[in-house]
């Protein structure tokens, strides 16, 4: 639903640095940089920028998406040596749904932010499923053989 997100940092390169560490883990990393706005992103682009202002005096809660449950601790140790207050140590959240897994954290800004994977605790150690594209090409090698067949 959200393309991308934006947040107001006090220290832009202070806040380079803790994101870069915090979010290594997740596959998240430095994919735009135009020196006061900067953007992470994974192999497709970027969705989380940061920039140099005022930071608000209501904390912006980010969530940010991980493929397992161990991706979810990774996170929370890096976030914590890179400078983070703990805000919630990695486990289920049951409250929200039975596969919620986070781990939460304060930024330096004081921004609570989060890792999360919302699958249950066997397929998240799955290897990820095919992207939609490699799906649509299996899908339609298997179907090539019946089109080649003769009309009648």
């Amino acid at each position: 639903m959200i393309d991308h997100f934006t947040l107001t940092v006090r220290d832009l390169k202070a806040s380079v640095a803790f994101y870069t560490a915090a979010l290594k883990p997740l596959g998240y990393s430095v994919k735009m940089d135009f020196g006061e706005f900067v953007g992470f992103g994974d192999t497709r682009k970027p969705y989380f920028f940061l920039k140099p202002g005022a930071v608000s005096p209501a904390p912006q809660h980010i969530a940010f998406a991980a493929a397992n449950r161990a991706l979810v601790d990774a996170f929370h140790v890096a976030a914590l040596a890179a400078g983070a207050r703990d805000d919630g140590q990695p486990g289920l959240r049951e409250q929200y749904h039975p596969h919620y897994y986070g781990a939460f954290v304060v930024d330096p800004d004081g921004h609570p932010i989060e890792a999360v994977c919302h699958m249950p605790a066997a397929a998240a150690s799955a290897p990820a499923p095919a992207s939609p594209k490699k799906a649509k090409a299996k899908v339609a090698k298997k179907k090539a053989p019946a089109k080649k067949a003769k009309r009648r």
